[in-house]
């Protein structure tokens, strides 16, 4: 496997052929941000000996990879990263970087089902400096990025109950389990029923992310 990450948006950081279309009707923070985690995409390919191409984008907005690469990107304001990896070695691979910040009025209610709530209001009595209404969002934004490319299929908030779990040793870092709650097969015809994923709350940020190893079985 091979990541890259930055923090800013930086000068070297160009389009390839195809990208820029894109986005040519985004606004310049959104090119900023886009233009910076392709740029990831490549330093993450360089570390696996693998010549830089353009990123382009699937039928839901997922990034195509060269054959035999798996991979996923994330940006959030003050951050952008990649993460990439040999196919034969990780099956999918899923990211997402969030804010330290509570989510909007309202939005909880959109992604959370009830049971994730009560869990949430338990992680907070003990932990009230982490963000978990947040965590959970990138959680099941990282688990979608792992599911989709194997099953080619939407997968809603609804559709997935996740379990996050503190590290009693490292208060900022720790796990968390995806229950899928729809069937699932893989384009290889393996059934698809959770997915494990691990956090880490890193001063203003949250990150998460899922690599399902090539000879896991589900």
């Amino acid at each position: 496997m091979a990541s890259a990450e930055a923090w800013d948006d930086s000068p070297d950081a160009v389009l390839y052929p195809g990208e820029a279309e894109l986005i040519s009707r985004a606004v310049d923070k959104r090119r900023r941000e886009f233009r910076t985690a392709r740029h990831c995409a490549r330093r993450a390919l360089h570390q696996l000996g693998l010549p830089p191409v353009a990123v382009l984008r699937g039928e839901r907005g997922e990034p195509q990879w060269p054959p035999g690469v798996v991979g996923s990107l994330t940006h959030c304001s003050g951050y952008r990263a990649a993460a990439i990896a040999r196919s034969s070695v990780i099956r999918a691979l899923g990211i997402d970087a969030e804010p330290n910040e509570p989510l909007p009025t309202g939005v909880l209610d959109t992604i959370a089902l009830t049971e994730e709530q009560r869990r949430l209001s338990q992680l907070a009595a003990a932990d009230p400096t982490t963000c978990w209404d947040r965590l959970l969002f990138s959680a099941k934004e990282s688990v979608y990025k792992a599911w989709f490319p194997l099953t080619r299929r939407w997968l809603g908030f609804e559709d997935a109950t996740v379990t996050i779990t503190g590290n009693a040793a490292d208060p900022a870092r720790g796990s968390f389990a995806a229950r899928l709650l729809v069937p699932g097969l893989t384009h290889t015809g393996h059934p698809l029923t959770q997915l494990d994923g691990r956090w880490l709350r890193s001063g203003q940020l949250l990150i998460t992310a899922i690599a399902l190893s090539a000879t896991q079985p589900r």
